[in-house]
């Protein structure tokens, strides 16, 4: 079931919480809707794009973390030895940062339109910083 509208610069994806796999991460940012911020393509984990959160507190612990989302998975690294980060993985991904390989809590997973995630990609990639929401459907 679609419950969030996820939209990245002129791209339009629908998507779902993982509420029973990430439930506490899913409740904070449902506190958080409509969540906006600008997403930029990532440095070092392969195509994805995120979004860069320095020292942010979001008071999150690990669950249902994974260091290789699949195209469409959402996840948020809440902080440690690298700054806490969303990223948003639109093809082969190893989530890293300069100190290395990292785990990022899978909270949302786009379900529609799926085949235009990689030509977001690609849009970040060339064009730059792109406007990001997360919002309910």
């Amino acid at each position: 079931m679609a419950n969030l509208k996820i939209t990245a610069g002129t791209y339009s994806f629908k998507g779902r919480f993982e509420e029973k796999l990430a439930p506490k991460t899913c409740a904070k940012f449902r506190s958080l809707l409509p969540y906006e911020e600008r997403i930029i393509h990532v440095r070092w984990s392969g195509e994805a794009c995120w979004i860069p959160l320095g020292e942010l507190d979001l008071g999150l612990t690990y669950e249902n973390h994974t260091s290789f989302p699949a195209p469409g998975q959402i996840i948020v690294y809440p902080g440690g030895i690298s700054e806490t980060e969303i990223l948003i993985a639109y093809g082969g991904v190893r989530f890293a940062s300069k100190v290395g390989q990292l785990a990022g809590n899978h909270f949302i997973t786009i379900t529609e339109d799926l085949d235009k995630l990689a030509e977001m990609g690609r849009s970040v990639l060339w064009n730059g910083a792109q406007k990001f929401r997360i919002e309910l459907a």
